[in-house]
């Protein structure tokens, strides 16, 4: 496992957001969401799901599909988007928290754990999602704004693969947590390099190549469609090495 950059700190405990701490992408409820509204195509919406297909098999250019998404909503009200993406949580991802999900957020709050979203999902839902939920902070992509419009670009590094790694890093750095002492669940193998830069990685509901890793590697499994309140504890996950 990679050193962390800031030795000598506190455990904090990074969630992924899709297919981990919910139960599906939501990339894809959004563009559904979207196209209902008739602010997509048909054919937009296909290529969403194509494209979430491809990431399962980690078989996708995020960096290309992401700046294609983004670049869509080039000259949309910043106001605008944070509207829609209340409503979208609202309607489509705030009743989808997985049980085993529910469980972690707890024990690790009780353990005085900083709770983080680390999510290539949008800054825009991560927000919601992290107050709702009562994580403590969120780590997500960001987009470039111009006189209150968004100017279809995102910030860089996007977040996602070594890019999440790169903003947690610097996270940790400035709150004062150690990465070897933290914890990261995930269920994508494109998290492969935050996985391996925390001390204790915990594989939710994996995809095939990231199960195949985990068990070559003795990480743990957990499967949180279906793990009651008091089954999964950061003791158990520290047992489990």
């Amino acid at each position: 496992m990679n050193e962390s950059k800031s030795r000598g700190g506190r455990a904090a405990a990074f969630f992924d957001l899709d297919r981990t701490l919910i139960d599906v992408n939501s990339a894809v409820l959004y563009a559904r969401f979207e196209r209902r509204a008739g602010r997509i195509s048909a054919w937009q919406l296909l290529q969403t799901v194509a494209n979430t297909l491809l990431y399962h098999l980690n078989l996708l250019d995020m960096q290309k599909a992401y700046a294609a998404a983004v670049a869509h909503y080039r000259g949309v009200p910043e106001q605008d988007i944070r509207e829609r993406a209340q409503l979208f949580f609202a309607h489509e991802v705030k009743g989808r928290l997985q049980p085993g999900a529910q469980a972690s957020l707890a024990s690790h709050r009780r353990q005085g754990h900083p709770l983080v979203m680390l999510s290539s999902s949008t800054c825009y839902q991560a927000a919601i999602a992290t107050q709702t939920w009562g994580l403590d902070d969120w780590i997500a992509n960001r987009f470039e704004t111009m006189e209150g419009r968004l100017s279809g670009t995102f910030c860089q590094p996007l977040c996602y693969g070594p890019g999440k790694v790169e903003l947690a890093t610097r996270w940790a750095c400035e709150h004062r947590v150690d990465l070897q002492k933290s914890y990261f669940y995930s269920d994508s193998y494109s998290d492969l390099p935050m996985l391996q830069a925390v001390g204790f990685p915990v594989v939710v509901n994996p995809d095939p190549r990231l199960k195949k890793h985990a068990l070559r590697s003795g990480w743990p499994l957990a499967d949180w469609s279906r793990v009651s309140a008091e089954a999964f504890t950061p003791e158990a996950v520290k047992s489990s090495y």
